[in-house]
């Protein structure tokens, strides 16, 4: 069985709180650390986790930091729950719509709780659900006019909401401990860029 961190519902938020109050430090401003709690470390390791381990680290906080301010955010522009949020995201991005089963994976949650989900975008106008030719059991979502109007008006709004929370939790040593997670994508990335 697959497991992905939306089985772990507490682990973001425990993460993002063990980070944000330096216990690792992290976050915390150098300056302020308590006596026993340890220095920030730098992007380059030199403790016990290598450094693709700490940049997923970085990655799961940021992640929780983005989530924590888009939840009012969305919430006051869509009038939706960030759950539901995500699933009009993943829409947005497949014109033709995606299957139930397909949400569900990606999203990494039981079909049953994203069944009541597209349920309430549904009655909201924002989702409609059609079966699909051939399979009884399969059902196809995809997002409505109404829905996509919504989010070409609130895209500013969110995009500076995550813009915000990431420069909050992101400063250059920890882009720098996230860049190694990927530095063979990184190399690509400058590489094809140089050649454009």
């Amino acid at each position: 069985m697959s497991h992905t961190l939306a089985h772990y519902p507490n682990l973001n938020n425990h993460l993002l709180q063990i980070w944000t109050t330096g216990r690792l430090g992290i976050m915390a401003d150098p300056v302020e650390h308590a006596a026993d709690q340890p220095e920030c470390p730098s992007s380059q390791g030199g403790g016990l986790l290598p450094p693709e381990l700490r940049a997923w680290m970085l990655l799961l906080a940021a992640t929780g930091a983005v989530e924590q301010e888009l939840r009012s955010v969305v919430k006051g522009n869509l009038d939706v729950s960030h759950d539901e949020f995500l699933v009009l995201c993943l829409l947005a991005e497949q014109p033709e719509g995606l299957r139930m089963t397909r949400i569900a994976e990606l999203l990494g949650r039981p079909k049953t709780r994203l069944t009541y989900q597209i349920a309430c975008l549904q009655h909201a106008g924002l989702v409609t659900r059609k079966s699909v030719c051939g399979d009884k059991r399969g059902v196809e979502v995809a997002l409505t006019e109404k829905a996509r109007r919504l989010l070409a008006e609130a895209s500013s709004t969110l995009s500076e909401t995550v813009k915000r929370a990431l420069t909050q939790v992101v400063g250059p040593a920890q882009r720098e401990a996230m860049c190694a997670l990927l530095p063979d994508l990184v190399g690509d990335t400058q590489d094809s860029s140089a050649t454009a």
